[in-house]
């Protein structure tokens, strides 16, 4: 064996281990942040970095080259093993109503993974104290800049729990998320409600980061800001968005009108404070079955280049066309 192929066959092993799917890369051992084993998804215009030292995050989500849609912790970055719950920023799941400690169990160790040729399953330690498995499998489309998100819990224990999947996405400061208002209909045409808009005990209407217009919601992230603010709806259009410098976030999400949401009925949440904002859905609560019973929620994510102000008409002419692909 020759000097040169050696060396050239050294070269290989050191280097990331990379698989196709249809256009899709999935890179394996991609260090980001100070964790050295993330998993890396892109089709050549927008990637995914997803955490498997810890987790699981998808820790980015951008365009090539481009600005992280998601919020990262600096003070977090590259930490593993902590025996309290840490907010690394990213897309997690979790589950609801939140309550403590059953929704903050650490996410601190190691993840497993799967890659089919098409999609990356993402499988970390069940959560010995609540006797729950996660799991979150991502598939990005080869030609379209979208993502499709399954979000799993299932029961390990020997009885039944209820709860619901909730899929929180941390974003970046500065941005501005939009949330569709239901259609406008006259009274007395129509005597019934629309739907149920949710407050909490720290939310504060009149605060200047909420825009109430006619056919949307709009919350701002102000890392001047010194408050917390929430609301929560039952989104019957099933998409929410977020707007960040020239890029548009979209996801949409399995709604069933039929079912009882969480939290007073809601599918689609907002909070945000002086560090980021997150867009949150939510599945119907759910009676997982002893041993094995599931509950799955699936989000579609997509992004696009677009100009936007806070003018409804602009987000009517700019973002109501993208939901139509």
């Amino acid at each position: 064996m020759t000097k040169m192929r050696v060396a050239l066959m050294c070269v290989l092993a050191m280097a990331p281990i990379m698989a196709f799917a249809e256009g899709v890369k999935m890179e394996e051992k991609v260090s980001y942040g100070g964790w050295p084993n993330c998993v890396k998804l892109t089709n050549g215009q927008i990637e995914l970095i997803a955490t498997t030292d810890m987790g699981p995050r998808i820790i980015r989500l951008g365009f090539v080259g481009g600005q992280n849609l998601f919020h990262e912790y600096p003070e977090t970055l590259g930490k593993t093993g902590d025996k309290e719950w840490q907010n690394y920023g990213g897309h997690r799941l979790w589950h609801a109503p939140e309550t403590m400690p059953r929704t903050y169990w650490p996410d601190n160790s190691p993840v497993k993974f799967e890659w089919d040729g098409k999609t990356l399953k993402l499988i970390p330690d069940f959560e010995t104290g609540n006797g729950i498995q996660k799991e979150i499998e991502v598939t990005m489309d080869a030609k379209e800049n979208r993502v499709k998100l399954l979000h799993r819990i299932i029961n390990l224990n020997q009885w039944e729990i209820e709860l619901a999947p909730w899929c929180l996405s941390v974003m970046a400061q500065n941005g501005r998320a939009i949330l569709p208002q239901e259609e406008f209909r006259p009274h007395p045409e129509y005597l019934l409600p629309a739907r149920p808009m949710v407050l909490w005990h720290y939310t504060q209407m009149g605060d200047p980061r909420w825009k109430w217009g006619s056919k949307y919601i709009q919350l701002s992230q102000d890392p001047a800001a010194k408050s917390k603010q929430k609301i929560g709806l039952l989104n019957k259009q099933a998409w929410a968005a977020y707007y960040l410098k020239g890029d548009l976030f979209i996801k949409k999400f399995d709604i069933d009108p039929d079912a009882k949401y969480p939290d007073y009925g809601c599918n689609t949440e907002v909070y945000t404070d002086w560090n980021m904002l997150e867009v949150e859905t939510l599945g119907p609560l759910a009676k997982l079955a002893a041993n094995g019973g599931k509950a799955e929620h699936t989000e579609v994510w997509s992004l696009n280049k677009v100009e936007l102000s806070e003018d409804e008409a602009s987000i009517d002419a700019n973002l109501l066309p993208l939901l139509k692909k």
